[in-house]
């Protein structure tokens, strides 16, 4: 073999296996073809262990945790499922129900079971910035929700708002509900409507009805209101038919779920004793109390066709006589009246001989009973009221027990379709919501007593405003 040979022999060898030639690359090949000896030189091993140890610790201290199901891959009872085929009409399925069924059990006050975030919704409140609206808010609020009141303030008072004042869930919208407004909403708390007798009695026509809307069939008749001293009802203010109308035409084209606010008025002068939902009532269609009486009753048929024929979801609270902090003090009403005079130092005027009867509920106590009523899955109507009975004179006593024992009594003629008696039974509540009255008179006055006395004294006197907190705790 010559030198050329072996010169080119040598070159093909190492075109073939070039490894051959190179120490480093020889040894590397050992070092990947050895791999037990390559774990056990410079205690590489020991490390290993170290390293899977620490992790182990790591992951056992902070466990991580699986995101919940989301809302379309939760696993609903197909039973639920066909049972909600109808309520494809609202803007946000109901997700307590999903998870009531889904942990099987009912849950009519609308709490969310433990270890589930409820999610936040967008509520309006229409008369929002009034006695009863005002504690809605609060409630409404404290638990997440995004609030939008609707109110003109004919009877409402922001500052009963005020403290809700630069939250970014809150909005108030100066507006008449007789004027159509639209908002994207999931729930609408209607309670917009003068319910005290001074406001209803002052210009009854307002209350029943809004004549922008009825101007060609009514224009005839506009000599015989402004005759009535209402000239005003051509530009109103809420009403119970009109204001009903335009809040229900909100629910239906945004499918919102709606809560009538009616009242215990509906009865009439009850023939029957105490009043079920069942009974249709003893109403005097043209006394001087019928345009409230028969404007909520045309409220409540309103609703229920809207039901009936739209497939809107409603809810019908009829409310009995409800006091506490906020109420307008010369409303007109017994207990406002009561307490307002007491306080003044005048006499308090009982009506007729003082045996006619009322049912007093504290405003916390129908708070819970609507959002109850407003989470739950029944329509309704629902009697909110305390069944404890007191006769006006009893009331009065009770006054002069809290505020001035020395406080004298005053009786004066009744007044006309005044009901001698109201008392709500409250079973279907009870069944149904799981709902009844925890405030009794002698517990709550003291906190309405507190809240007059500083707004009609002024800081001078003992006692500030009550405020939310306390309100829920009584």
């Amino acid at each position: 073999m010559d030198s050329h040979d072996l010169i080119h022999g040598t070159q093909t060898d190492q075109a073939e296996h070039p490894f051959l030639d190179s120490p480093k690359r020889s040894k590397s090949r050992k070092r990947f073809t050895n791999p037990v000896h390559y774990m056990l030189r410079s205690q590489r091993l020991i490390f290993l262990f170290v390293g899977i140890s620490i992790s182990a610790l790591f992951f056992n201290r902070f466990p991580i945790s699986r995101p919940p199901l989301s809302h379309h891959h939760q696993i609903i009872d197909p039973g639920f499922q066909s049972h909600s085929t109808h309520l494809t009409r609202r803007r946000v399925l109901y997700e307590t129900g999903q998870e009531e069924k889904l942990f099987g059990r009912i849950n009519a006050g609308g709490k969310v079971p433990l270890g589930l975030k409820r999610k936040s919704l967008r509520i309006l409140v229409t008369g929002g910035a009034g006695f009863v609206g005002s504690h809605l808010v609060d409630r409404l609020m404290e638990r997440g929700d995004n609030v939008i009141v609707v109110d003109n303030f004919f009877t409402g008072r922001k500052d009963n708002l005020m403290h809700h004042f630069g939250n970014h869930r809150f909005e108030l919208i100066r507006h008449d509900v007789v004027e159509p407004i639209l908002l994207e909403v999931d729930q609408i708390y209607h309670l917009a409507c003068p319910a005290s007798p001074v406001h209803y009695k002052f210009n009854p026509v307002k209350t029943i009805i809004s004549f922008p809307h009825l101007h060609y069939f009514l224009s005839p008749m506009r000599g015989y209101f402004e005759v009535l001293n209402c000239d005003l009802a051509w530009r109103l203010h809420k009403t119970n038919v009109v204001g009903t109308l335009n809040m229900l035409g909100l629910a239906k084209r945004v499918g919102a779920r709606f809560l009538l606010t009616s009242t215990s008025e509906v009865y009439g002068d009850p023939l029957q004793h105490p009043q079920a939902e069942s009974y249709w009532g003893n109403v005097n269609p043209i006394g001087v109390r019928s345009c409230y009486d028969e404007g909520k009753r045309t409220a409540e048929t309103l609703t229920m066709d809207y039901h009936r024929g739209l497939g809107i979801e409603v809810r019908i609270a009829r409310i009995f006589n409800t006091y506490g902090p906020r109420m307008c003090i010369d409303d007109g009403r017994v207990v406002s009246n009561f307490v307002a005079q007491a306080l003044r130092k005048e006499p308090l005027t009982v009506y007729g001989d003082g045996k006619q009867t009322r049912s007093f509920q504290y405003v916390s106590d129908l708070v819970e009973g609507l959002i109850r009523l407003m989470e739950g899955e029944s329509v309704g109507p629902f009697n909110l009221g305390n069944p404890g009975e007191f006769t006006m004179l009893e009331l009065a006593q009770v006054v002069q027990e809290v505020i001035d024992p020395n406080a004298k009594i005053e009786f004066r003629p009744n007044t006309e379709d005044d009901p001698h008696k109201r008392k709500p039974d409250i079973t279907k509540a009870k069944r149904l919501l799981g709902w009844e009255p925890t405030v009794s008179l002698r517990k709550g006055l003291p906190h309405m007593v507190s809240d007059f006395r500083q707004r009609i004294f002024g800081n001078q006197k003992e006692g500030g405003a009550t405020t939310t907190s306390s309100l829920y705790s009584a």
